[in-house]
């Protein structure tokens, strides 16, 4: 196989493999009415606390409009509320309520053990590999 066909194949193994990840993990935090997205800037807060919208954004990879409508969706829902910078007004944080943070120290584990479960077909080494090699085909691939 050349470097064209191997990469064409290469490309759709990691397609399948990241859909069928993003199923596994839909089906997974459905379960606590929320969407991969909210689960997602829920998990950013969770790990590494406030944020701001900014910030949110460029970690979670969406558009700025849909940033906006996730954390209006989550405020409503009582897991996030926004706080004002009192040093500078025109930056806003998102930070967990106590029921989102609830709710993370619920589900996170869950969602830990459902995505180690299903890499569970590769060994230590080969997970290692696969990090690096990905983190390797990000950097290059730039922002």
């Amino acid at each position: 196989m050349n470097q064209t066909e191997q990469s064409l194949n290469t490309f759709i193994q990691l397609i399948r493999a990241s859909n069928k990840l993003e199923k596994i993990v839909r089906q997974d935090v459905t379960q606590y009415q929320l969407n991969i997205t909210e689960f997602a800037v829920m998990e950013l807060l969770f790990h590494k606390g406030k944020q701001t919208i900014q910030v949110i954004k460029e970690k979670i990879l969406i558009a700025s409009s849909s940033t906006t409508y996730v954390i209006d969706q989550l405020e409503k829902k009582g897991f996030v509320t926004r706080q004002t910078n009192i040093n500078d007004k025109r930056v806003t944080f998102v930070v967990l309520t106590e029921r989102g943070t609830l709710l993370m120290k619920e589900i996170f584990p869950k969602h830990a053990k459902t995505i180690t479960d299903s890499m569970s077909c590769l060994e230590q080494n080969e997970l290692e590999q696969l990090l690096k090699l990905l983190a390797k085909l990000n950097r290059s691939l730039g922002k």
